[in-house]
């Protein structure tokens, strides 16, 4: 597999790659780590600092340090300070503080995970990152405990990939709940995470998941070539990842599928793809992604063949209503009246009689006016958006038309195209269509039908040219692939076939189990 990526990409990684991190080790002194850490945090508030002794030994005082607000208090109390300062007396008085330290590290923290750090900059991450540090004054290194404790928002129902049959659970803020989420439905030991952090601000952690048997492996060190490549202040939501590992800037088509539902994510990892997963947000990312994917619901495997096939097939009419809908009426009514039925396009004519403006101007005002109270709709109070754009579209529309600016056909064609574009399964090539849309409608009212035929073949040419991880983006069209055929245009049943359907990993073949008894009797 032949992988193509953005150069420009690569040469603002580049400029980073030389840069190295001096690591700053832990002094011995307590003392002098407490008021390094106050320095660093510039004595805030929110740092607790709780200097105490372990069991017995008054002659060597050790701290505690998380922060409010991120660790659980609870946690800190019951786990680290009452195991510390009350059940530690088996340690001996006068132990070293090299003994002590592997003493508690051993027998005395009842915390689940404890890890070791030697290095300041670890140190201070972990801190943000809401764990408690100990440590002991004479050692140099400190104990970690996990005890994250902020709140976090609950698993509820997805918002903007809905279904009607198939699972209501949804992705959320936490990774390591989105994580639980997608290991909860693949019970396998081949299912591997790997994790990096990037950001030099917020070090966000990212985590990427992939199949080892299915997945490609030069997808996966791909995947974690272009995710090492990244050097950013910081790493807010997913598509400040897409963004930086796409590999084509300059196109409207998107070239990974986001999803906030785990069975679409746990669907794409059974076909070889890998998944990105960014902490602090509810939507992760998919690579590779091909055009056809992004008119599949999770639904589609959920329903039988036949419900799921029509459902398909009306996604893409559908997709080519919003494309190309304004466009067809510009050119048949500027260039082809010809072509329209002569009672037709009587009334078509009744209807434009008086329209100071020409069919084009007229489509574009409507189609502005429609995206302006999309984006009002979205933008306002939940509770009065909906009754915004809905209402705003039929006062607008019927006032334009009593106005004599447009006509009422061409207020019914903007209305179909706008509710087209909201049945497209993704909004990511929803929006494609919608920018693409114009383009079209230019062309229309220049050449005609001849004018949309050669935008069509530019952006075929284009989708063609295409490439998501080295995957061709019209897959399995171009290049054509008989077999793969079966899940793209149509959803066959799943007993059809006793192989998995996948388009981009290893053929994973579901096997039969084998009598062997039946085998040695032969």
């Amino acid at each position: 597999m032949s992988f193509h990526w953005n150069p420009f990409q690569k040469k603002n990684h580049d400029n980073n790659t030389d840069k190295k991190q001096v690591e700053s080790p832990l002094h011995k002194d307590i003392s002098e780590n407490i008021a390094k850490l106050k320095l660093e945090f510039g004595d805030s508030t929110e740092i607790v600092i709780r200097t105490f002794h372990i069991g017995r030994h008054k002659d060597l005082p050790a701290v505690a340090i998380y922060m409010e607000g991120l660790a659980d208090q609870n946690f800190v109390n019951k786990f680290i300070m009452e195991s510390l300062m009350l059940h530690s007396s088996d340690i001996e008085e006068h132990a070293s503080s090299k003994a002590l330290f592997q003493s508690i590290k051993m027998n005395a923290l009842t915390l689940s995970n404890v890890k070791i750090l030697k290095v300041w900059d670890e140190l201070v991450l972990s801190i943000l990152s809401g764990s408690t540090i100990i440590m002991i004054d004479g050692w140099n290194e400190a104990l970690v405990g996990e005890t994250q404790g902020w709140e976090e928002r609950a698993i509820t129902e997805p918002t903007s990939q809905t279904v009607v049959r198939g699972p209501k659970d949804a992705f959320t803020e936490s990774i390591k709940i989105n994580v639980t989420l997608i290991r909860k439905r693949i019970k396998s030991a081949n299912l591997r995470m790997e994790t990096v952090q990037i950001g030099e601000v917020s070090r966000t952690q990212i985590a990427y998941m992939y199949i080892q048997g299915i997945a490609k492996e030069d997808l996966v060190q791909e995947v974690k070539s272009r995710l090492d490549k990244i050097h950013t202040d910081s790493i807010l939501e997913s598509g400040n990842i897409e963004e930086f590992i796409q590999d084509q800037m300059l196109t409207p088509f998107p070239q990974l599928i986001n999803t906030e539902r785990p069975d679409a994510a746990v669907g794409n990892l059974l076909e070889g793809r890998v998944v990105i997963l960014i902490n602090g947000t509810p939507f992760v990312l998919i690579a590779p992604a091909t055009f056809f994917q992004f008119f599949q619901s999770p639904e589609d495997y959920y329903q039988r063949a036949d419900i799921a096939t029509f459902m398909r097939l009306l996604r893409f009419l559908v997709f080519f209503i919003s494309l190309l809908a304004p466009s067809i009426y510009i050119a048949l009514t500027t260039f082809h009246q010809q072509m329209l039925p002569f009672p037709l396009l009587i009334n078509i004519a009744a209807q434009r009689e008086g329209i100071p403006f020409p069919a084009f101007i007229e489509a574009l005002i409507m189609e502005v006016t429609f995206e302006i109270l999309r984006e009002a709709g979205i933008r306002m109070p939940r509770a009065v958006g909906q009754a915004v754009s809905i209402v705003g579209a039929i006062v607008i529309g019927e006032a334009a038309v009593q106005a004599g600016i447009i006509s009422p056909a061409m207020v019914i064609v903007v209305g179909i195209t706008a509710i087209s574009s909201f049945a497209i399964p993704s909004f990511n090539i929803a929006i494609s269509a919608r920018i693409l849309r114009f383009i079209f409608m230019a062309s229309a009212a220049m050449a005609g039908f001849y004018g949309m035929t050669l935008t069509a073949i530019v952006v075929v040419a284009h989708m063609n040219s295409l490439r998501s991880f080295g995957v061709p983006y019209l897959k399995p069209l171009s290049p054509f692939s008989l077999s793969e055929q079966k899940d793209i245009f149509l959803r066959l049943p799943q007993w059809f076939s006793q192989k998995k359907l996948s388009t981009i990993g290893n053929a994973n073949e579901i096997k039969k189990p084998t009598n062997q008894a039946s085998q040695d009797g032969d």
